[in-house]
This record gives structure tokens, C-alpha cells and sequence, in this order.
């Protein structure tokens, strides 16, 4: 993936934000990208692979705090404002290759990228959000009301709450996944790859792409809009970490969000 003449990143890497969680098959990066040849040597440029992972930017929905699924809203005013200030700070990253889920609100945050960075968009169904089914349009109150017991199970801690015709998490982590591991390694040494997706199964996914235990995720808050998610391999043997979370080009209001708080994707 990506030209021919691949441009490194000499970008500052983004701090960590959060608890430091660590796992045997991936690690978090707080360690500088120059490694030492030896004692007192000259600095070595690390080679670093990178995935960013975005959340699109905010629909009306996801201020009324509907549940959105795989119904293709569009940004509002305030996404694309988001959208267009988060796309040129991407594109300092000098990112070789972009995707992005098939769904209207992340397609639109993906074209920001695209002219910010010249890249073409491609778009792979697999990196659309849960399948919320018949809870599709619904508000938290109106969710309650007409699936007392898939509420009470999403407050539980059920993503999705066995609403009928809803994803498990299971299925999500099935299909996308995949999708990012062939991502990943597609990307070679010393290039960045960034995908535009959606916050619960970016929250999910992430953790299952790193190998982490499922319980790991309860300590993630979602990914607001146009937020994203810094992973490396510095090719030094300690494999992918994660080197930010939730890093935003805007001030981040942390509204409903369907991975942590309210389900509306």
C-alpha cells in the first residue's frame, strides 16, 4: 500500500494518554524513537511502521444521541468543522496509504484526509460500525422503553444488549479485525497507513487487534469524534504499541458515545 518514494515521518510522537497497560504482545511506547548503536554512539533513526485509526467526525445523531449503526448519516456542521481541523494534522504525519469504512459519515471525514493529503481513499465495508439492528434510530429513553430487558442488558456492560438483529461483538471483532491485521501488513517499514472508522468498534477492535484481555476495554473511554489512535512497530523486536489515544485537533467534548456511555456509534 501506498507510492512508490515512501516519505518518513519526522513528526514529535503524540504522548501517551492513559493508564499504562501492559501486555505480552504489544506494549506501550514511552521510549525515544532514536535507538543508541551503543554506548554513547550516534543516534539511529528507528524505522517505524504506524497505523492511525480515526473515529469520524460528529452526525446529528450522535448529538441527539441516537443509535446509529450501519444507517448512513452524514456529518453535521460540527463534523465537518471537526473533519477539516484533524485532516491537516494527519497529513503532518505524512501517511502513505488511507481507509476507510463505507458508511457516509466516514467517508465524508476520510475525503478531508484525502485532500489534505493527496491520497485516494479506499473503502472496505469490513470497517463499519456494530450492527445496532432494531435499535437503529432510537434514543437511550426510547431504547428503554421498547426493549426493557436489552437495555437493562446493555447497562450491564452488553454492547449491543441482544437487541434483535444487532452484531455481538464477536461478529465485529470477526469481520474488521482481519481487516486491520491485512492492513497492517501492507504497511512496510517506515510507513504510516491511517484508517477512519467508528468509535465502539474501534474500542473493541483495538483491543482485540493487540492481543489485550477483552476486560482491558472497560478502562478505554470511546474515541470522540474525529479523535484517533496512534499504533507502532519500531522494528526492534518488542512488536506494535500503542503510542496515544484519543488524540484530538479540536477541543474534545466527550458526549454520548456507543462504547462507553450511550450507543449510537
Amino acid at each position: 500500500m501506498g507510492p512508490a518514494g515512501l516519505r518518513r515521518h519526522r513528526g514529535a510522537r503524540p504522548a501517551l494518554r492513559g493508564a499504562c497497560l501492559l501486555r505480552p504482545r504489544a506494549t506501550l511506547a514511552r521510549l525515544p524513537l532514536d535507538r543508541r548503536a551503543g554506548r554513547g554512539g550516534p543516534a539511529e533513526p528507528a524505522v517505524t511502521r504506524r497505523l492511525v485509526l480515526v473515529r469520524h467526525g460528529r452526525t446529528a445523531w450522535n448529538l441527539e444521541g441516537r443509535a446509529q449503526g450501519h444507517t448512513d448519516v452524514g456529518l453535521d456542521e460540527t463534523g465537518v468543522a471537526q473533519a477539516r481541523a484533524m485532516a491537516p494534522v494527519i497529513g503532518a504525519m505524512a501517511p502513505d496509504a488511507l481507509w476507510s469504512s463505507d458508511l457516509a459519515r466516514a467517508r465524508q471525514t476520510a475525503e478531508h484526509v484525502a485532500t489534505a493529503t493527496g491520497l485516494e481513499a479506499r473503502y472496505d465495508a469490513r470497517l463499519r460500525e456494530f450492527d445496532v439492528g432494531e435499535r437503529a434510530g432510537l434514543t437511550i429513553p426510547e431504547f428503554a422503553e421498547r426493549y426493557p430487558e436489552a437495555y437493562e442488558s446493555w447497562r450491564a456492560g452488553h454492547i449491543t444488549g441482544g437487541v434483535p438483529g444487532a452484531e455481538t461483538p464477536e461478529m465485529v471483532i470477526d469481520r474488521m479485525v482481519p481487516a486491520l491485521h491485512e492492513i497492517w501488513d501492507a504497511t512496510g517499514p517506515d510507513q504510516t497507513t491511517v484508517v477512519i472508522s467508528h468509535g465502539a468498534c474501534l474500542k473493541i477492535c483495538l483491543v482485540a487487534f493487540l492481543g489485550w484481555p477483552e476486560e482491558v476495554g472497560n478502562s478505554l473511554r470511546g474515541l470522540d469524534n474525529c479523535g484517533w489512535v496512534v499504533l507502532e512497530d519500531e522494528g526492534d523486536g518488542r512488536g506494535i504499541r500503542l503510542a496515544s489515544y484519543n488524540e484530538t485537533a479540536h477541543p474534545a467534548v466527550h458526549g454520548p458515545d456507543f462504547a462507553s456511555e450511550a450507543p449510537v456509534g
